[in-house]
């Protein structure tokens, strides 16, 4: 292990080939393989010190400050102690060290936690618990239900039939619906026979460590056998073993070298624009520092030659002109340091930690549902949310609730699922104040189901033979699993939400799918359990985009039933259909407009003798050894035709609550939206048109889907022409030097219209090679939304990276699982503390439990922080300027001799007591609109993005306000004081009395400053900015007072100068003129640019005072969505559980016998039919990972042997 790593693995040469021995440890450590310990903490207890103070050295006004201190431990240059810098300096790093430390600690015991997890490890034969973090490569380990995988594991036997797993991969796509592994059956007949386990010596060779998810190569020699092993075989750390008792694995890669660890990537340390901006700043500064020093320099030399030669004879001195010019230099170094103070730090440091306390106690932010508060889990990132332009959001669990709900259907021409006003025939909006319909009755109803029409449960009840043919096929035509572990608690488990979502439709109108095996599949009809005969199922997959069934019922009619996308069922309907097809598609149109997913259900009646000649060539198809897929293609095609069209149903994909609003406010903010998910094309496509994402109304929605490098660049460029037809080639970049870097920068293009652009993961993998990422970029970047689509994590934090790097935006990316960490290595990263675990979150900058709160975080927080911290340093940068440029003129008139012109305590004080707390009190609670406001006016945020409020320009104008106000605070107290007398005659223009007016002329100046830049006055502003003036004179007249002078007389040689001077009317004549002077222009500037071109704040500020009423109360509009897109066809992109549902290597075990002594003839007892569902999820319950899951009935069945195979 490194000693400053973060990495486990020890260095060696780059891998090519893994070789793993299976239960030798001696073989194995000979390829120093890495062990299954991780490590994400940047620190140990001896690199904590020298790293942090490393790091924070890099901040160059840290550097500076340590080169003040050591040249103030010189007696010849320094006429300030050496105290005054190292007290302040050792202050901000070791505030700043223990927020690193605790972060830090937070790593270390998040770790710990990891690797000290218990798992049983096959040692000599015997079963011993050992810590993750002692797990070996080449280890046999032993899981059991609900654990997390310990390593990347190959699959060698299992407690189910064929060696089946089930396995959660929430944490490394998103998904949460199971998926099926399987291991071969030459480690599978070992099952948990551990003699065998032990003896078992097998080699793997393998591809090396990698970050691809979806892919494994490499062969398993056992015996003389060599056997190919592929992904079906690999258990990956970051999934949970669910409905499996029990599972046997081999560690293939362990720690760093898993597939999970390597799609994280490396902790990165996140700095603002603004942090940047001020390392640019500081060292314009540090030049003006010594231009300024040696202007003085040589001015000081020229003074001691024309003028010091003349009092040689009474301070006679050894040292040259040049070499006292040279000592004056590195004096005017340290009195003039106040241009950059390292009280600025400090502040920033405060003003960071008290806005990041407002987003934890925002209540806004809380909910209560699940008792979880907003936390800003960083404490400098606060401002760069006020900048965002681009948020990379996950979809799964962060868009959407991954819940499914039956909310409308079409049969035979009738639409279901709205209720109707029987007074006025309007329909209502659906509300929870309305009572559902209740299903007590039926003894099998899940009870989570909802629905309000009454009329479907009217026309179930009715007997209606096309309502119970809908009803019939959702409840045949499908490949879930049911399990009943006890009578009437029916769970599904299903490969995709939407088809649990239509099964428990299905199952709650009467038509109760209960269990399969291979051959039949049996269903509870009213009442009555009736058994189909199973014949064929053809699957679905993306190209077909429909399913079927073939079934032979009860009194032995054979039926294909098929759902599918409306466009390919309508393709395949009879001609009869045409007036059916025409109501079906308006309903369809109708559904579609409310943002719902659709499928189109038709079925046919098949004639024996055909049926059985197809089924033949179905048979010899299946098992040709070339063009298998071709040849079944086209039998599918043949006997899915002529079909009878049935009905269509609605299903949504339930939003989380506010989302489309959310995306409403953020979009008029200027705000670009991309979507990154694993999910397939067709399912983001449908949350993106739900949530307003995507729009009928835009000018057209590209879809990239091409498999060549080829192909895709000629897509992007084609996408790119209709956008902006008159574009030249090579107008696209330009060059950005910041601190001799030359990155390059993509230019924003102008486009008219409206476009989105769908990209799917493979397209994207060329898309992002060195060669043609700017050419995506480049077009993504014309695109309003764009929506990425199974994308590994790793594509993730490369999209991310890539707009990170060419375009000048600050970058927010959000998720809820472990495989949005790598993205969340954007500026600023969000974690969703949702049903994913807590992953994302722990690797987060900001969390919350809802999307919608993004929009407070950003639109009222991040433009609030922005807005404060730049309204911060402007004005410090101004009062610290006008300070320190007072001693500049100063040097002029005192021969260049590096003398203050201000009393050493006032020094000392200004920062720290007459001008911290105005300045902090500003930042803490300042704001130009309330946070109502801020969201009905979401405009207001594009100035952060443009950084209008600081920049370059703003610091030049703010030196140049600065130099102005120095010269007027200067020359007006010393035209006004040079040669005039006091009302007792006594002369009034002495060294003491000049410094006091001018300081009070500063300290009055500053403060009306202030005054002019707040724009909410609170209780606290008040009290800071009369309290800093009050305290300045007071602490003005003890300092000057006898007593002082009589304990200390050289630290307040000031003796009664305040009594003396101010209280001559004179004096105060020249405070107000001098203040009058100050903030004149800046009066007269912003009164003219108000009336003249007035800023988005001005114009809203201005409306809301029209206004007179109070800030609108947040809004959770529901917002009409108008589509003509109706293909939703969401199933998954794998092809399911058809081969194996139908594969007769295992029986069914017959559900359990109900109590009330039924019979497969029988009605059920009190079953009386009455009609939205509740949120289905793919495994049957709420989507909580940490739930046990309930096995299904696929896990039931029992292998035996075939002669067939």
């Amino acid at each position: 292990m490194p000693f400053f790593g973060l990495d486990c693995t020890r260095r060696k040469e780059k891998e090519v080939e893994r070789k793993i021995r299976a239960n030798d440890r001696e073989y194995n450590l000979s390829f120093k393989y890495a062990t299954n310990a991780i490590k994400t903490s940047k620190y140990n207890l001896f690199t904590f010190l020298p790293l942090n103070l490393f790091e924070q050295f890099q901040r160059i006004a840290n550097a500076y400050f340590l080169f003040l201190l050591i040249l103030q431990v010189i007696p010849a240059i320094s006429s300030l102690s050496w105290f005054t810098t190292v007290v302040p300096l050792v202050l901000v790093l070791s505030v700043t060290a223990a927020k690193d430390a605790i972060d830090d600690i937070n790593r270390h015991r998040s770790d710990r936690q990891v690797n000290n997890r218990k798992v049983d490890m096959l040692i000599n034969g015997k079963l011993i618990s050992e810590k993750w973090m002692n797990v070996q490569v080449g280890d046999i380990i032993k899981l059991e239900n609900n654990e997390f995988v310990t390593a990347d594991l190959l699959l060698l036997s299992s407690s189910e039939p064929l060696n089946l797993v089930y396995i959660e991969t929430a944490e490394l796509d998103g998904e949460t619906n199971l998926k099926v592994k399987q291991s071969l059956t030459v480690t599978g007949d070992m099952g948990e026979n551990l003699e065998a386990l032990a003896a078992f010596n097998g080699e793997v060779c393998c591809e090396p460590p990698n970050n691809r998810l979806d892919r494994f190569t490499g062969t398993l020699t056992s015996g003389t056998q060599k056997h190919s092993l592929d992904n079906e075989r690999i258990l990956l750390r970051g999934c949970t073993l669910r409905n499996t008792d029990w599972c046997f694995g081999m560690v293939l890669f362990a720690g760093p070298e898993t597939k999970l660890m390597q799609n994280c990537g490396k902790s990165i340390f996140k700095r603002t624009s603004i942090d940047r901006l001020m390392n640019v700043l500081v060292l314009f500064i540090f030049g003006l520092l010594a231009l300024m020093c040696i202007i003085l320099a040589v001015g000081h030399g020229i003074w001691e030659y024309q003028e010091g030669s003349k009092f040689t004879a009474f301070l006679p001195r050894e040292e040259s002109i040049a070499f006292s010019a040279f000592l004056t230099f590195w004096s005017y170094i340290i009195i003039l340091n106040t241009v950059v103070p390292i009280s600025l730090y400090v502040s920033m440091e405060v003003i960071r930690l008290g806005n990041s306390y407002y987003i934890n106690w925002d209540r806004n932010m809380y909910h209560a549902r699940t008792n979880t508060p907003a936390e800003a889990r960083t404490t400098t990132l606060n401002e760069e949310l006020g900048q965002i332009k681009y948020i990379f959001s996950d979809k799964t669990g962060t868009l959407t609730q991954n819940i499914m709900t039956f909310n409308k259907c079409s049969i035979n021409g009738k639409s279901y699922g709205d209720v109707i006003d029987c007074c006025s025939g309007q329909r209502l909006e659906i509300t929870e104040d309305m009572t559902p319909v209740d299903f007590s009755f039926n003894w099998l109803a899940d009870p989570k189901f909802l629905f309000y029409d009454h009329s479907l449960v009217e026309a179930v009840n009715l007997e209606l033979p096309e309502v119970h043919a809908f009803f019939r096929l959702l409840a045949l035509c499908h490949t879930v699993m049911a399990e009943e572990k006890k009578e009437g608690d029916l769970v599904y488990q299903a490969q995709s939400p939407d088809e649990g979502a239509l099964v428990t439709a299905a199952r709650n109108f009467g038509f109760v799918f209960r269990s399969r095996s291979p051959e039949t599949v049996t269903i509870e009809e009213m009442g009555i359990q009736r058994s189909y005969e199973l014949l064929a199922i053809l699957d679905f997959n993306n190209v077909r985009k429909r399913m079927s069934v073939i079934v032979r019922n009860p009194e032995g009619k054979l039926s294909l039933y098929c759902k599918g996308a409306d466009t390919i069922i309508y393709e395949r309907l009879h001609p009869s259909c045409s007036k059916l097809k025409e109501v079906t598609t308006d309903h369809l149109n109708e559904f579609a407009g409310e943002g719902l997913r659709t499928l189109v259900l038709a079925y046919k009646d098949l004639d024996e003798e055909y049926f059985a000649e197809w089924k033949q060539r179905h048979h010899e198809a299946s098992v040709a050894l070339d063009d298998r897929e071709e040849n079944l293609d086209k039998l599918y095609e043949e006997i899915e035709k002529d079909m009878l069209l049935i009905g269509a149903t609605a299903i949504e994909d339930k939003l989380q609550d506010g989302v489309a609003h959310t995306i409403e406010l953020l979009a008029k903010a200027e705000i670009m939206i991309w979507v990154l998910t694993g999910d397939k094309q067709e399912t983001a496509e449908n949350i993106g048109y739900s949530c307003n994402l995507l729009r009928e109304e835009m000018n057209e929605v590209f879809i990239i889907a091409a498999n060549s490098p080829e192909e895709v660049r000629q897509e992007l460029r084609d996408a790119h022409l209709k956008m902006c037809p008159a574009t030249e080639q090579d107008k696209f970049l330009i060059p950005e030097t910041i601190l001799g870097n030359t990155p390059k920068v993509v230019q924003d293009e102008n486009v008219s219209g409206e476009y989105g652009l769908v990209i799917n993961g493979q397209s994207l993998a060329f898309a992002l090679e060195s060669s043609m990422e700017l050419e995506f970029l480049r077009t993504a970047c014309m695109c309003k939304t764009v929506i990425c689509c199974r994308v590994t994590p790793l594509q993730k934090a490369q999209v991310v990276e890539l707009v990170k790097k060419y375009k000048k935006a600050v970058t927010l990316a959000i998720g809820d699982g472990a495989n949005d960490v790598s993205m969340i290595k954007a500026h600023i990263g969000v974690g969703i503390s949702g049903q994913e675990g807590m992953q994302a979150v722990l690797s987060s900058d900001f969390s919350f439990a809802q999307f919608r709160f993004l929009q407070r975080l950003l639109l009222v927080h991040g433009r609030w922080s922005y807005l404060r911290m730049c309204k911060f340093l402007r004005y410090f940068f101004y009062k610290n300027f006008t300070f320190t440029f007072v001693h500049f003129w100063y040097a002029f008139f005192c021969g260049f001799s590096a003398q203050t012109v201000y009393d050493e305590g006032f020094i000392t004080l200004y920062n720290l007591v007459y001008t911290a707390l105005p300045v902090l009190g500003m930042s803490l609670f300042d704001q130009d609109v309330n946070a109502g406001w801020s969201l009905e006016f979401p405009q207001l945020y594009v100035p952060g993005q443009l950084r209008m409020y600081f920049s370059k320009g703003a610091f030049m104008m703010c030196a140049l306000h600065s130099c102005y106000s120095s010269l007027v605070l200067f020359f007006i107290p010393y035209a006004a004081t040079y040669d005039t007398a006091r009302d007792n005659g006594r002369d009034g223009a002495d060294y003491q009395s000049f410094a006091l007016i001018t300081q009070t002329c500063l300290t009055v100046t500053v403060c009306v400053q202030l005054g002019l830049d707040l724009s909410y006055w609170t209780v606290v502003n008040h009290l800071f900015v009369w309290g800093s003036l009050g305290m300045f004179f007071i602490l003005t007249f003890t300092m000057y007072t006898d007593g002082l002078f009589r304990l200390h007389p050289p630290s307040f040689a000031f003796i009664g100068t305040a009594r003396n001077c101010l209280n001559q009317s004179n004096v105060w004549l020249t405070v107000t003129l001098t203040t009058v002077l100050c903030v004149l222009p800046v009066v007269a500037q912003r009164f003219l640019h108000s009336q003249t071109s007035p800023t988005i704040n001005d114009k809203v500020r201005y409306k809301v005072r029209q206004m007179k009423e109070p800030a609108p109360r947040p809004r959770h509009a529901k917002l009409s969505r108008r589509s003509t897109r109706r293909s939703g066809y969401a199933f998954s992109h794998a092809q399911g559980y058809g081969d194996l549902v139908t594969s007769r290597r295992f029986l069914r075990r017959p559900a359990p016998a109900r109590s009330t002594g039924f019979t497969p003839t029988g009605r059920s007892p009190g079953f009386k039919p009455m009609g939205r569902s509740a949120g289905y999820s793919p495994v049957g319950q709420e989507q909580n990972h940490k739930q046990k899951v309930e096995p299904t009935s696929l896990q039931m069945f029992r292998a035996v042997k075939d002669p067939s195979f």
